[in-house]
C-alpha cells in the first residue's frame, strides 16, 4: 500500500471512530455533547496514533511527529479543543436530536480540528528538520579514492569547457597537491546531449571522467549521472559557467570536513557578495521559486537554486539514486531527500559574478517548477523515496 492510501485509509477510520463513537455516546448513553465529544476525539487520536505507527513508512518525516508523544499530544489536544468548543457551540445553537444532526454539527469541527492539526504538526516538523540539520554530526570519514570530485554539467559548452577544467584545476591546485589520503582532485564532465563538440573538448581540455548523455535530458540528470561516478570522499558541482569561482569549493570541503553532511552555496547569505548583478527577470524568478518550494520543503533556505553545494560521498549516492527530477527543480528535490534522511546541511556564503547566457524565461520555468514540485510531492506520497535493501547508509552519527 502507497504512502498516500495509507494515509487516506488511517484517517478515514479515525474520522469514522469519532463520529460514531460521538453519536453512540449521546444517543445511546445519553452523555453530554462535550463529553460525548471529547472521549470520541481522545478514542480517534489513539486509533491514529496507533495505526501510524504500524503502517506509515519509517523513513518518512511524518513518523518523527507520530514517534514524538509530546509534540504528539500537543497537537492533539488543541485539535481536541476546537472540536469540543465548536461541536458544543452547535449544539446549544440547533440542539441536535437524532444521528444525523449530530453528524451535521460534527462536520465543522472535524474540519477546523484538520487545519488546527496540520499548521501545528508543520510547525513541529520545521523544528525537527531544523534539529536535524543544524550542527555537524561525527561520523567515520566518507569513501573515495580523492579528496574532492567536481562534477560539471555542460550542455552545448564547447567553447569554454576546456578552460572551465583548466580554471577548477588551477584554482583548486592546493587540494589537487596533497595526493595520497589526504588530497586528490577529479573533474567529472557531463556532456548533457550536446551536438557541438563539447565531450571532445572536455577529453581535450584534461577532464578526469567525461561522461555523454545520449540526448538532452537537463541539469539534473547530468548532475545525478556525475555525482554517481564520481570517486572523491567529498562530491561538489558547479556551472560550466563558473558564475561562481571555483576557489571558493575548499570553504565547502572544508565544511564536509567538519562534519556537515551538505554543504549548500547561499546567495541571500549575509556574506554574500555580488560582482555583478542577475538581471531583473532572473532576480524575479528567483524570489518565486523561493516561495513556491515551500510546497514540499519544510525547512527555511535562503537560496534553494545556487549553483554551488558540496556532500560527502556517500550523502551524495544516497540523495542522487533517489533523485527523479531532471530538470529546473532537481535542487528542491535535493533538499527535500536531505530533510527525509535527516542529513546536516550548512549554508556557505558565496561570491557571484553572474553569467550573461541567461536562459531564464519566467512563464515557462515557473510552469515547470510548478509541474516539478507537484510530481515530488507525489513520489513522496507513493512511498518512491523510501530506503530499500542495498541503499547506500551513511555511518551512524557518533
Amino acid at each position: 500500500m502507497n504512502l498516500l492510501r495509507r494515509f487516506v485509509l488511517i484517517g478515514t477510520i479515525a474520522t469514522l471512530v469519532d463520529i460514531g463513537l460521538f453519536v453512540l455516546l449521546r444517543l445511546q448513553s445519553g452523555w453530554a455533547v462535550p463529553v460525548a465529544d471529547a472521549v470520541a476525539v481522545a478514542t480517534a487520536t489513539g486509533v491514529s496514533w496507533l495505526l501510524h505507527g504500524w503502517l506509515t513508512l519509517p523513513d518518512d518525516p511524518s513518523q518523527r511527529f507520530y514517534h514524538s508523544a509530546g509534540p504528539y499530544l500537543g497537537t492533539a489536544g488543541l485539535a481536541l479543543a476546537t472540536d469540543v468548543a465548536i461541536v458544543t457551540g452547535l449544539a446549544v445553537l440547533f440542539d441536535p436530536r437524532h444521528g444525523w444532526a449530530l453528524v451535521v454539527v460534527k462536520l465543522p469541527a472535524l474540519a477546523a480540528a484538520f487545519v488546527v492539526r496540520v499548521a501545528n504538526y508543520r510547525r513541529v516538523m520545521v523544528q525537527f528538520v531544523r534539529d536535524d540539520q543544524r550542527r555537524p554530526g561525527r561520523r567515520s570519514p566518507a569513501p573515495g579514492g580523492y579528496r574532492l570530485s567536481v562534477v560539471v554539467p555542460a550542455y552545448r559548452e564547447s567553447d569554454r569547457i576546456a578552460g572551465t577544467v583548466a580554471r577548477i584545476r588551477s584554482e583548486l591546485a592546493d587540494v589537487a597537491s596533497g595526493g595520497g589520503p589526504d588530497g586528490g582532485l577529479e573533474v567529472v564532465v557531463v556532456d548533457d546531449g550536446s551536438d557541438d563538440g563539447t565531450a571532445d573538448a572536455a577529453r581535450a581540455g584534461g577532464a578526469d571522467q567525461v561522461l555523454v548523455l545520449e540526448r538532452n535530458r537537463g541539469k539534473g540528470a547530468a548532475v545525478r549521472e556525475g555525482v554517481m561516478s564520481a570517486r572523491g570522499r567529498t562530491v561538489a558541482f558547479i556551472d560550466a559557467d563558473l558564475a561562481y569561482a571555483p576557489a571558493q569549493l575548499v570553504r565547502f570541503v572544508e565544511r564536509i570536513e567538519e562534519g556537515w553532511d551538505v554543504a549548500v552555496g547561499s546567495r541571500q547569505h549575509t556574506d554574500t557578495l555580488t560582482v555583478v548583478r542577475a538581471g531583473r527577470l532572473r532576480e524575479v524568478g528567483g524570489r518565486i521559486v523561493n516561495v513556491l518550494t515551500g510546497i514540499v520543503l519544510l525547512g527555511r533556505y535562503r537560496d534553494t537554486q545556487c549553483g554551488l553545494k558540496a556532500m560527502r560521498s556517500d550523502a551524495a549516492r544516497l540523495v542522487f539514486s533517489h533523485c527523479t527530477v531532471d530538470r529546473f527543480a532537481f535542487d528542491v528535490e535535493v533538499f527535500h531527500l536531505v530533510e527525509r534522511y535527516r542529513l546536516s546541511l550548512v549554508e556557505v556564503p558565496v561570491t557571484v559574478v553572474n553569467s550573461s547566457r541567461s536562459t531564464v524565461r519566467l512563464a515557462r520555468d515557473t510552469s515547470r517548477l510548478l509541474t516539478d514540485l507537484f510530481s515530488i510531492r507525489r513520489h513522496s506520497r507513493l512511498g518512491d523515496y523510501e530506503l530499500v535493501a542495498g541503499d547506500e547508509r551513511l555511518p551512524p552519527v557518533a
